[in-house]
This record gives C-alpha cells, sequence and structure tokens, in this order.
C-alpha cells in the first residue's frame, strides 16, 4: 500500500509516494494547473499509481492563500452586536509605521457598508442582557438573497463565554436563505475575547470559505470516482492534519497549508541529524518560504499578522517573500529590479518554451551555466536555452552591460532579497543566524543556498534528499491535530489547582470527542496544556507550557521565565494572572522510517560543463546524486543533480554525504 502527500506550488505540484511495504519514496512532478489546481493532484496520483491501492493521502493547499493574497475571495456580509459594528473598520489605533507620513490604512476585506447589525447583548460573564432580535436575521437573510451574497461572518460580543446568539443565528439564516452560502461563526472559529480579532479571523474564514471549500470538494469527487475511498486529509497551519470534511468546515486553518509541511519535514529533519537549531528555506517557482527550528520544535505562534489582518489561530511561524526561478527581472527608471512578480506555471521562464518573454531567475541560471541542456526540471521538462539567451541579450542590451553581467546581477539582487528576509525571522528577532545550519529545499533552494549561506555568515548548508519535494515528504512526517481555547481568566494570587483540572478535564472531553470524528483511537491520542499568562495590568500575554499533574508553584516560575526569555525581564514578585488555557490534542498516525531509495536505472553518468562563478569560466564536473557514497568529499566547484533539484557547490566550498543522504555544504 502507498501514503502519499501532494503539495501545490505556484509553478509545480510535487507528489511524494511512499512504498510501505518496500519501505521506499518516489517522487513525482507535474505542473501546476492554475485553473483547476485539483487537477494537476488528480491527474500526478492517477497518471502514476491506481489510486485504490493508496491507503493515505494528505495534502498542502494554498488555494485559500492565493485567493486572500490576490484578493479574489467571496464578498462577505459580516453581521454584529447593535452598537460595535464599527469595531471591524475602526480596527486598532496602534501601527507599525508611526513616524510614516504617507501611511495608508490597509483596505480590509470587508467595506463598512458590508457590516451590519443585531440587536441582542451578551454579558461579559455570559449572561443574557438582551435577548436576540431574530426580526433583524428575517431583514438580513433578504439582503442576502437580493444581493446574492456567498459568505457571511457572525461576531457577537463575548460569544466566545456565551455563543448561544451566534448558534441561534445561524439557524435562522440557514433557514431562510435561498443559496448555499459559507457561515462563519466567531466562537468555533476563535474562541477568545478582542472582538476585532475574532472578527477579522471569521471574516478571513468566510472571505475565502466559498473557493476553498469548491476545490476540496472538487479534489474530492474527483479521487472518489478515481475508486480511492479512504479519507483525504489536508494539512494545517499548525503542523498538523485534518481530514477534508473538518477544513471545509475551517479553510481559514489550511491557510498556510502548503508551505508548513517543509518546516514539519525540517523538524522531523532535525530529530534524525541531532541538529536543534536548524533555518529551513524553501524556494521554489514563486515564493520563497522562511520558517526556524528552535531547540528540535518549530516555532508556532497562535496568533498572526497576513498584510496587516489579524487572525487569532495556531500556525507554525512562516514567512514568505516573492522570490523563486520564476521571479522576474524587469526595469523601473533604468535600474534593475528582480520579482516580486513571477512567471508562474504559465507562461513560465522563457526556458520552459512556452511564450516566456522575460528574463526570469532560472533563465539567468540556465545562461550562466548552473542548468544545463541535459537538466531536466522535474524529472522530465526539456529546458530551451536559446530563449534564455534572448531574453538575457535583450535586457542586457537596455542596460549596455554584458549579458553575463546581468545574469550573475539578477543573482545577486534575488539572493540580497532572500537574506533580507532570513534577517527578518532571525537577527530583528534577537536571534543569530550564525547559531543555526541552512537547511535548503523547494526546486530552487540547493541552487542558491550557499550565497544565501555566505551573505549571512551560516557555516553549513545541508539540503536533504529529494529537495524539491521536501515540503511533500514533510506532511507525511506529522499528526492529526486539533487546538481548543477556552478564556480562563483568573487571578493567579488564590487560585486553587482544582479550578485548573475541572476546566482541563472539560476541554480534554471535547478534544476526545473532535479526534474521534477524525477516526482517531483512544490509544493514539495525547494532549498537551498551555496558559497565556500576563502580569496585572499588562496588555499582552506570554504561553506557558502546563506539565501534569498540575503544580501552581512550578507555573509561576515557568511564566515568569518563558517571560523573561520572551522580553529580555521579568518581575518574579510582580502578580499575575491566566487569560486562556489551550489544549492541543494530537492524534498519531502511523510513519515508517522510509528514506529516499536509489534508482541504479536511471543513474546519469558523470559529465562536465563551463559554469560562471565571479565572470570565470570553470570546467565543472556535473555528478549524479544517486552515485554519491556515504561521507565520501568533493571540491568545488561541483554541480550534484537529481530529478528534483539542482545543488550549486561554487569554488572555495567543499560536500560530504552524510549517514542519511544529506548534502552537507561546508566553506573551505
Amino acid at each position: 500500500m502507498y501514503r502519499v502527500s501532494a503539495d501545490i506550488g505556484g509553478t509545480f505540484t510535487d507528489i511524494v509516494v511512499e512504498n510501505t511495504s518496500e519501505k521506499k519514496i518516489n517522487t513525482i512532478k507535474v505542473l501546476s494547473t492554475p485553473d483547476n489546481p485539483a487537477n494537476a493532484v488528480f491527474h500526478g496520483l492517477n497518471d502514476n499509481l491506481k489510486l485504490k491501492d493508496i491507503d493515505f493521502i494528505v495534502h498542502g493547499t494554498t488555494v485559500g492563500l492565493n485567493a486572500f493574497l490576490e484578493r479574489k475571495g467571496s464578498r462577505v456580509l459580516l453581521v454584529m452586536t447593535s452598537g460595535i459594528s464599527d469595531t471591524f473598520t475602526i480596527a486598532r489605533g496602534d501601527r507599525k509605521e508611526l513616524y510614516n507620513v504617507q501611511y495608508t490604512k490597509p483596505k480590509t476585506l470587508v467595506p463598512r457598508r458590508d457590516v451590519v447589525e443585531v440587536k441582542e447583548r451578551i454579558q461579559w460573564d455570559g449572561k443574557i442582557l438582551k435577548k436576540l432580535d431574530e426580526e433583524d436575521l428575517n431583514n438580513i437573510a433578504n439582503k442576502i438573497n437580493n444581493e446574492k451574497i456567498k459568505a457571511i461572518a457572525i461576531c457577537f460580543l463575548h460569544s466566545y463565554i456565551n455563543p448561544e446568539h451566534e448558534i441561534r443565528a445561524k439557524e435562522i439564516l440557514k433557514k431562510n436563505i435561498e443559496n448555499d452560502v459559507v457561515i462563519s461563526l466567531s466562537h468555533e472559529i476563535a474562541r477568545e475575547w478582542r472582538e476585532y480579532e475574532r472578527a477579522s479571523t471569521a471574516v478571513m474564514n468566510s472571505y475565502i470559505g466559498p473557493i476553498t471549500n469548491k476545490y476540496l470538494k472538487s479534489l474530492g469527487n474527483q479521487l472518489s470516482e478515481g475508486k480511492y475511498n479512504k479519507p483525504l486529509y489536508i494539512m494545517q497551519s499548525n503542523g498538523g492534519v485534518i481530514r477534508a470534511e473538518t477544513a471545509i468546515g475551517q479553510p481559514v486553518k489550511t491557510l498556510l497549508s502548503g508551505p508548513v509541511g517543509g518546516t514539519i519535514g525540517g523538524e522531523a529533519l532535525s530529530k534524525k541529524i541531532k541538529k536543534p537549531n536548524l533555518i529551513c528555506v524553501d524556494m521554489g517557482g514563486t515564493s520563497f518560504d522562511m520558517s526556524l527550528i528552535i531547540n528540535g520544535k518549530p516555532s508556532v505562534t497562535n496568533e498572526t499578522e497576513q498584510q496587516h489582518i489579524p487572525l487569532l489561530i495556531p500556525l507554525v511561524d512562516i514567512h514568505t517573500i516573492g522570490a523563486g526561478g520564476g521571479s522576474v527581472a524587469w526595469l523601473e527608471s533604468g535600474a534593475l529590479k528582480v520579482g516580486p512578480r513571477s512567471a508562474g506555471a504559465e507562461p513560465g521562464p522563457a526556458c520552459y518554451g512556452k511564450g516566456g518573454n522575460e528574463p526570469t531567475v532560472t533563465d539567468a541560471n540556465i545562461f550562466l551555466g548552473r542548468l544545463g541542456s541535459n537538466s531536466k526540471l522535474g524529472g522530465w521538462m526539456n529546458l530551451n536555452i536559446n530563449a534564455s539567451d534572448k531574453v538575457i541579450k535583450n535586457l542586457s542590451d537596455k542596460l549596455k552591460i554584458s549579458k553575463t553581467e546581468l545574469a550573475e546581477g539578477i543573482l545577486s539582487i534575488i539572493n540580497a532579497k532572500m537574506a533580507d528576509a532570513i534577517r527578518t525571522i532571525t537577527v530583528k528577532e534577537g536571534i543569530d543566524p550564525r547559531e543555526f545550519s541552512l537547511v535548503a529545499f523547494g526546486g530552487a533552494g540547493s541552487m542558491h543556498a550557499v550565497w544565501l549561506a555566505e551573505e549571512l555568515e551560516i557555516k553549513e548548508v545541508i539540503v536533504p534528499n529529494d529537495p524539491g519535494t521536501f515540503s511533500a515528504w514533510g506532511m507525511l512526517q506529522t499528526d492529526i491535530r486539533r487546538d481548543l481555547t477556552v478564556n480562563f481568566f483568573q487571578p493567579f494570587q488564590g487560585l486553587s489547582e482544582e479550578k485548573i483540572i475541572e476546566t482541563y478535564n472539560k476541554l480534554e472531553a471535547e478534544a476526545v470527542d473532535l479526534l474521534i470524528k477524525e477516526n482517531v483511537n483512544n490509544s493514539d491520542m495525547s494532549f498537551m496544556l498551555t496558559a497565556d499568562m500576563r502580569y496585572i495590568g499588562q496588555e499582552y500575554y506570554v504561553n506557558v507550557p502546563i506539565k501534569l499533574p498540575i503544580n501552581l508553584e512550578e507555573i509561576n516560575k515557568n511564566f515568569h521565565f518563558t517571560y523573561e526569555q520572551q522580553y529580555g525581564h521579568s518581575t518574579p514578585e510582580g502578580p499575575c494572572e491566566f487569560i486562556n488555557l489551550r489544549l492541543i490534542a494530537v492524534g498519531k498516525i502511523l510513519k515508517s522510517e522510509s528514506m529516499k531509495s536509489i534508482d541504479k536505472k536511471n543513474i546519469k553518468e558523470k559529465s562536465s560543463r563551463k559554469i560562471i562563478f565571479n565572470k570565470k569560466n570553470y570546467e565543472t564536473d556535473i555528478l549524479d546524486r544517486q552515485i554519491i557514497e556515504t561521507n565520501e568529499k568533493f571540491i568545488g566547484p561541483i554541480v550534484i543533480e537529481e530529478e528534483t533539484a539542482t545543488t550549486v557547490i561554487p569554488p572555495n566550498y567543499s560536500l560530504i554525504k552524510d549517514d542519511y543522504g544529506n548534502l552537507i555544504i561546508n566553506k573551505n
């Protein structure tokens, strides 16, 4: 039987197939199909496997993220408590660009005219002050029908304590709405206080809901018609997976579903090679994703901002910029720019031979010889070197520089962009990148990794097996996960351990029910409790791990320690308080230790070609990764080719293959 993962990128869709009986890994790389991303996944599987032989499928999707980034989501009607509907439009008064006189407030996903009110009121402790006015909802239903609105978000005051009115509002709307709509309740999406952030998260869920749900249903139907009769699992932003049926109810939790697989792969790699601190970089055709593994664990946050829009969802801390192999080089007022616009899959870089007429990063790599005439992207795509030469020449003529200067300039600019982006998640946060190893993956990551390490003074670069499909492989290394939150506004002083235990038991009972719905056996369930805590009088909090059995003295020590770790100081004698209790519920999925298997039938013979480094031509050996023996050492310049990626080692660097098949690159 097979375990399969699929990761849709802007240019390629990556598929990893694990043969569980033979403990072998194979990869499939097909062009993405932007019109209907499900087609690339289905045909990539159906053309290479019998779907009935697949036992497990997990999928990372960027459909929701792309709909948001490109502002192609659905019109959302936001329903709020009477008297507070301006909360969403006003948002927060603080801003990072405090001294920017040209600052323009970012647009919200819902204009003020689409925020409507309902008379109701629940106070802070959950007591009902004013009953829900059902006539208001009947009028709203008429508006939805008349204007054919497809997405609704409901956020009532203090619904995180008592959701009765939100639940009843949904019942009334569903009864009176003629069309199929997505209705998001804020207490289901983000069971926390701060009505603005809770409303924003519910709005995002509804904004991407129709397009994400349509995609997931389309893929599910295609797989079902192909005789696949097992659940389809979807990667979540928190690093765990859930069934597609669950994801359809809360699509916002899959927002970073695609990129997060690489981070989870980095966590698995960290454990294998016993290197606790890694910077994971994923460079594909369109984007460049960065994340950190610190002390063997990915950095996870319970709230974030995406383009100034706050979200209260647990997610792996991933930062993305528009930088990839398809990033287009262009001129602005006579100056050379690279990205963020990408040639994507259609038409793609000029070398794809599909009509691309602008130079890209991939075209620059081909011109310099780092990709050769025999190189095949994804293991099958032929490259048109003449087309790359032509577009490089056209732009170099405009700048009145040589083609070599232009090609190396394109790579220098994109490398500097990516290095600066890495600094935002390391140096800017007080983290020294020199204390980390750089793990490079994605179709283009291992071509640029050494230059990124050079820029950041990182001593070691690690290129894992099948770097081009590493994110998809990472999806096979995770478990089912559900995150639960409950408001627990309690001062620490005078609090009894029994009060925490009582609340924890309620959360665990709820989590057990959710995991059972995901087909998890009780013996495969595990739970981890954390608390949001702060000093009394403060606005923001830190998240503190809580070990069982409950020990208040240990919790107090952990709070002050965590606070000092995050802010550089603490006040051990200061009074503190709880805000929320959080439960992470995990359902274990059986995984194997499968690694890339050597395909001796398709090993390429050693060759060489001229490659330009710093304007000089070097006759460079080209090796198939599969012929490199463990602990065998090579001195650069050298290029390592494989089906899913090309690794470039320039002069003054060396390479060795470790016991797990990873390529380890160091400066001589």
